[in-house]
């Protein structure tokens, strides 16, 4: 297996180990970088208690589902849909030899439904559960029946960066918790205000520049969706001042994998990146060599209308 430089979440992982053999159940708080989410499933596949049964990890983006995926395939020098892959909505990425399959919520809740007593998976792993949506707490409840009345032996971990978590353990029959700090670091805040009636792409690409002229390293910029990412990026890509050093890398949910996989990726070396992205960056993923970060302080949402009965963005 080739791990990389430590990680935070290594520490308290021999803990891990011990309480899901013992109890069955876990819950794992783990401050955002700490490696929660691509160590924590390679580093149980191989414990005796599995009995060579494979591992479901529920992730609830899709974005972050195939990055973490293709991550652990890398990790043990493997493609993704060998031993690591992952399900999703439209895409399958899996074969006979894969043990770690990630899925987001909707996968999860089917593959209970058909098959409640999960044949041949030994652990669920619910990821980001603070996020919390209908999916995943139904996935939840089910994974519990299922170990209630048809499998003693399948084991449950719950894992998020910002949980109650002893409410959680409560809901999962008084399971131990375990706690892994994560590595802090100095934050600076600058408001940079915007200018009267300023379209929200001038104002984001005034700011990438001043951004990118009075510090190193590369910038992600969260903005509300494809639409003004595409504008933003026209008008960086027409900027006379950006060096060739530059590269701009868009992030949404609908851009095909190789570019998603480029903004996730480290730059070159020499480059600089400027990572265009929606909110699906703001948690799961880890997006490598960002210094700073600009938020334009307004995002897309789905909100229920009760007049129409329907949800628009």
């Amino acid at each position: 297996m080739n791990i990389s430089q430590p990680m935070p979440i290594d520490e308290v992982l021999p803990v891990l180990i011990e309480k899901l053999q013992e109890s069955g159940r876990a819950v794992l708080t783990a401050e955002p970088g700490a490696g929660k989410t691509t160590r924590t499933p390679l580093a149980l596949l191989n414990e005796a208690w599995l009995d060579g049964q494979g591992i479901i990890m529920l992730e609830p983006r899709r974005l972050a589902a195939r990055a973490a995926a293709v991550y652990m395939a890398q990790q043990l020098g493997e493609s993704v849909g060998e031993t690591v892959g992952y399900r999703i909505r439209t895409e399958s990425r899996v074969s006979a030899r894969t043990r770690i399959t990630v899925v987001t919520e909707g996968i999860l809740t089917r593959m209970l439904q058909n098959d409640p007593g999960l044949t041949g998976i030994g652990l669920i792993i619910f990821d980001e559960f603070h996020e919390r949506s209908l999916h995943a707490d139904l996935g939840l409840a089910l994974a519990m029946q299922s170990r209630s009345l048809l499998r003693e032996d399948l084991r449950i971990l719950v894992m998020s960066a910002t949980l109650d978590a002893v409410a959680v353990a409560d809901l999962l029959e008084d399971a131990p918790v375990i706690e892994c700090k994560g590595s802090m670091y100095p934050v600076e805040t600058i408001y940079v205000p915007s200018r009267q009636n300023e379209p929200l792409e001038s104002a984001a690409t005034r700011t990438i520049l001043q951004a990118l002229h009075d510090h190193s390293g590369s910038l992600l910029v969260f903005l509300p969706g494809a639409r003004e990412i595409r504008r933003v990026q026209s008008a960086l890509d027409q900027e006379q001042r950006l060096g060739s050093d530059v590269l701009i890398t868009p992030l949404y949910g609908s851009l095909p994998q190789d570019l998603q996989q480029q903004a996730i990726a480290v730059p070159p070396s020499g480059k600089r990146k400027i990572v265009l992205a929606t909110s699906i960056a703001e948690s799961s993923l880890t997006v490598a060599g960002i210094t700073v970060v600009i938020d334009s302080g307004l995002r897309r949402t789905a909100l229920f209308s009760p007049r129409t009965g329907i949800s628009r963005l």
